[in-house]
């Protein structure tokens, strides 16, 4: 008799408790590996004075005065490894090759030389100084002038942890982590780097010892062990460990710096086609006698009855590509290999997730036919290695049974998880703020190395219709998402029954279908996205500064609340209930309206966009060149025989596309094929446009012989002709004779601004498409300025604070706007106590018409310090403050409370706390201070 494969979930009640135990238990780990453990102190030792550096090949060994040692592999001119020892012994390396999978990309021929005060080790890309006295390293450009990253003291240890110190570039900023559960940009920003199954903003769901910098490198620290970076000035990295290890990835961008921390650490791996449709997961077995919910649920008795949601996918026409019929806590599974042909019968793939590892995963794949695995925190939320081994084995129960490709979801992920595996947020809720941290939570995973990252849709608890339709409308643009069924509210507003998209009531059941079937249409772009990841390490979901690294607007937070889906589509999520989206930033260049053809031209702001619950904000970039499918309800539902490119002309443009089989590894030996597209059109204005569509090269199973084409040109104008070639094509008067027609061409002006269509026939072969007289739009300019937004505090800085504790524990006042809601400024009481009221003045870094402060008392526990009465000041200089902005009381609770007011200009902001809420002694705390408004001249 087989184990069934098992799997955590949650829901409120029955098997759920075992989880949220579990989570709690591991919660308190993870504190006390993150909290509890002390941090560096003035007794930790470092390596003293370099006694000598000699070189055997690419390898550097550095002695030293205290009897530690250093360590320099050189692993590619751009790619290096130092690894430290305070016992001068190289035996101790915990992490082996389970993270740095490549080291080796042949010889180097790194040259040692003697300076005087350091030693230099130099490559065709890098030159490293490792200075003598006291030993410190610092990274140069091949130039050996220009400064990419300088150790400002020495690397110590305590025994227990062990830190780094780097320089801070005025203007530098931090990318990295892992998928940190808020905004990406980290400047000032203290991050932790350790598994905690919290799932809250500002924790890191599946945390990676790794981070990049505007500078031109990345570094990953070679560890299983848990830390913290403080990316503060200088900024201070650290891990739990005695010893130091770290690879460092040199490049001329953040994509180069990408390229090699993947060239190490793997690849992101290539999903199969319909893992990037929307996946599915419940309990359809609860009549198990092990299962603790409810073991009456309708149409959730036995596992075939997933097949009769199935059914109802396709009935309402909804696309969707595959399920986890089971819930490992107490659920399990019956009929699976039934259950498994039933669903593919319906375009719908299998996969199961596990709670306990994977003892039957042999025949559940080999035989059954299943063909993913989601690992839950039951078995792996431990983290770390655990972790780690625990999705290699999923993966390899895969490949090893099957000839499929590894589809993998994973929580409490680390370096190298790209990989293997889908990471995702956790259990979240259904809640406008949830997807309001949703958003750069994704989007800043890829700038980790991970292209499938995700969230629930709407949450696995709570929820309504309306989260759920905008959540699902942006999540659509990203490569990998998933809905988890069954958990959501208690008593659900009308029309929505659970979060199966083909369950709600209208609107919202044409609206979710209307997303899903775009993301169908787009899937031959999106898959081509995630192969581009999968050679470049580059992910689909892209944050701004990726694509516009030297926009500074694009380089921080300001823009966290979009991304680019591939390298065409700008997404604007609407995180919150209205219908008009403001602080839309369109970079550099003309951006197109997906839904009404209007061009905007960037760089700016877009305020006031409409945005009805059935609109996304979209925009296409100029020039972009997009595949799309026939509409259908899962990969391999028609076949592909006609393939249209959507064209957005301006300049010249290109595309290169991807297909292979969509199913099998076959693609890791060649099978597979390209076809790319070159568009040359006038920079504006009118003129020629000309699409040379190159041959489709290489082949796999499934390739067609030939196919139809169709062009939508987006043009302010009509062409004077189309041809194909030499050949003209004929001029079709409506677009009922076009779509009638095989070949031909129609012009709609009312179509999206203006919209070309080309018909060419069926081919095989290479072909040109030349229309005459086509239009570029002009566009019109986007605004200047940004709307009321929280203010980054990347530059802010104490101005002053009339009291603070230091001695007792950290209290230092800079705790209240340092991101991190874990610290706490509070008024010095260990030597003595100050008189109220206190106060703390912030220097904002630039001028901001600000419009709002938002205070969050203590998080740790404690009361005492809350702010009861409060007056809050904005001004151009502390020295003259003029009238408060606001007065009042806050609540003697433990929750963030925003204070609202008429907009007033200044660079300072100054909080006067003249009472204690509680009454309960002479004493101000603060965990965190945020403020918005809009940059002011």
């Amino acid at each position: 008799m087989r184990s069934p494969v098992i799997s955590a979930t949650s829901r409120p009640g029955g098997p759920g408790v075992r989880r949220i135990a579990l989570a709690a238990t591991l919660l308190l780990i993870a504190a006390f590996l993150t909290v509890v453990l002390p941090a560096p102190h003035a007794h930790a030792a470092s390596a003293g004075n370099v006694t000598g550096a000699t070189k055997s090949g690419d390898t550097v060994t550095v002695t030293t005065s205290s009897g530690a040692a250093a360590r320099v592999v050189l692993a590619r001119a751009d790619i290096f490894r130092i690894w430290l020892s305070p016992n001068g012994s190289f035996t101790d390396d915990p992490a082996g090759s389970d993270l740095a999978v490549k080291t080796g990309f042949g010889s180097v021929g790194a040259t040692l030389t003697d300076a005087g005060s350091y030693y230099r080790i130099s490559t065709p890309s890098i030159s490293l100084r490792i200075n003598k006295a006291p030993l410190t390293f610092a990274l140069y450009r091949a130039d050996d002038t220009t400064l990419v990253w300088a150790e400002s003291q020495p690397t110590n240890w305590t025994g227990s942890q062990t830190t780094q110190y780097l320089t801070r570039g005025a203007d530098e900023q931090f990318y990295g982590t892992g998928l940190r559960l808020g905004e990406w940009a980290l400047r000032d920003k203290t991050v932790p780097v350790a598994v905690s199954n919290q799932w809250t903003e500002n924790t890191n769901a599946s945390p990676a010892p790794f981070y990049m910098s505007t500078k031109g490198y990345g570094v990953m620290r070679n560890t299983w062990a848990p830390g913290s970076y403080a990316f503060g000035a200088p900024t201070s990295l650290r891990h739990n460990e005695n010893r130091f290890d770290a690879w460092y990835f040199a490049g001329n961008s953040l994509k180069d710096v990408l390229n090699g921390y993947t060239d190490v650490t793997g690849k992101p791996f290539l999903a199969p086609i319909w893992g990037l449709e929307l996946g599915n997961a419940d309990c359809f077995n609860a009549s198990n006698p092990d299962y603790q919910g409810d073991p009456n649920r309708a149409r959730h008795q036995t596992t075939p009855d997933v097949v009769g949601y199935a059914t109802d996918a396709r009935n309402a026409d909804m696309p969707s590509g595959w399920f986890l019929p089971n819930d490992g806590y107490g659920c399990g599974y019956t009929s699976l290999p039934t259950t498994v042909t039933q669903l593919k019968a319906k375009g719908f793939q299998t996969g199961l997730w596990t709670s306990t590892g994977l003892g039957n995963i042999g025949w559940e794949v080999g035989t059954a036919g299943s063909r993913a695995v989601k690992t839950d925190v039951a078995w792996i939320g431990g983290g770390y290695k655990s972790a780690f081994a625990g999705v290699q084995q999923a993966v390899d129960g895969i490949e090893n049974n099957s000839d499929a490709r590894r589809f993998v979801w994973t929580v409490d992920g680390w370096a190298g998880t790209q990989r293997n595996a889908v990471v995702w947020t956790g259990d979240t809720s259904g809640t406008w703020d949830a997807m309001r941290w949703h958003v750069p939570a994704i989007t800043g995973a890829g700038l980790s190395g991970l292209n499938y990252a995700s969230g629930d849709v709407d949450g696995i608890f709570g929820g309504s219709p309306k989260t759920y339709v905008r959540d699902l409308q942006w999540k659509a643009f990203t490569p990998a998402f998933m809905t988890m069924s069954g958990w959501g509210a208690t008593n659900p507003s009308t029309g929505y029954h659970d979060k199966q998209p083909w369950r709600f009531s209208e609107p919202y059941l044409s609206i979710n279908r209307r997303y899903l079937q775009l993301k169908m249409r787009l899937m031959p772009y999106l898959y081509t996205m995630s192969r581009h990841a999968s050679e470049t390490g580059v992910p689909s979901t892209r944050a701004m500064v990726l694509e516009y690294p030297d926009d500074p607007v694009a380089r921080g937070n300001e823009t966290s609340g979009q991304f680019m889906a591939g390298d065409s589509f700008l997404v604007a999520p609407v995180v919150s209930d209205t219908t008009t989206r403001d602080g839309i930033y369109l970079p550099a260049g003309s951006w197109t309206d997906y839904w009404t053809g209007k061009v905007h031209n960037g760089p700016g702001w877009l305020n006031g966009y409409s945005a009805p619950l059935d609109t996304l904000p979209l925009f296409v970039k100029a020039g972009a060149v997009v595949p799309m499918w026939p509409q259908m309800n899962h990969s391999g539902e028609k076949p592909v025989s006609t393939l249209t490119y959507d064209i957005y002309p301006r300049g010249s443009s290109s595309f290169s596309l991807y297909e292979d089989d969509g199913l099998t590894r076959a693609h890791q030996t060649g099978s597979y094929a390209r076809q790319r597209v070159d568009v040359t059109a006038p920079a504006s204005g009118t003129g020629d446009v000309t699409l040379a569509v190159g041959a489709s090269t290489g082949s796999y199973t499934g390739k067609p012989a030939t196919r139809g084409y169709e062009f939508t040109v987006h043009s302010a104008s009509a062409p004077g002709t189309v041809k194909v070639g030499t050949t003209t094509l004929a001029a079709l008067t409506t677009k009922a004779a076009y779509d009638a027609a095989t070949t031909g061409w129609y012009y709609d002006a009312a179509d999206r601004s203006g919209t070309l269509w080309i018909k060419t026939g069926s081919t095989g072969s290479a072909f040109t498409v030349t229309a005459t007289g086509l239009t570029v739009p002009a566009g019109t300019p986007v605004g200047g300025t940004s709307p009321s937004s929280p203010i980054s505090k990347t530059n802010w800085k104490l101005a002053y604070a009339d009291s603070q504790e230091t001695a007792a524990e950290n209290g230092a006042a800079t705790n209240a706007f340092d991101g991190n809601a874990g610290t706490i400024w509070h008024s010095r009481w260990s030597t003595g106590t100050s008189a109220l009221p206190h106060e703390i003045q912030i220097d904002l870094g630039a001028r901001y018409d600000v419009d709002s402060l938002t205070y969050l008392p203590r998080q740790d526990g404690g009361v005492n310090g809350r702010v009861g009465s409060y007056e809050l000041y904005v001004a151009d200089g502390t020295g003259s403050w003029g009238s408060p902005v606001a007065t009042g009381s806050f609540a003697d609770i433990a929750t963030a409370t925003k204070v609202s007011f008429t907009a007033k200009p200044g660079r300072y902001l100054r909080l006067r706390a003249l009472t204690e809420a509680g009454n309960r002694g002479p004493w101000t705390s603060v965990a965190e201070l945020t403020a918005t408004g809009r940059p002011s001249a």
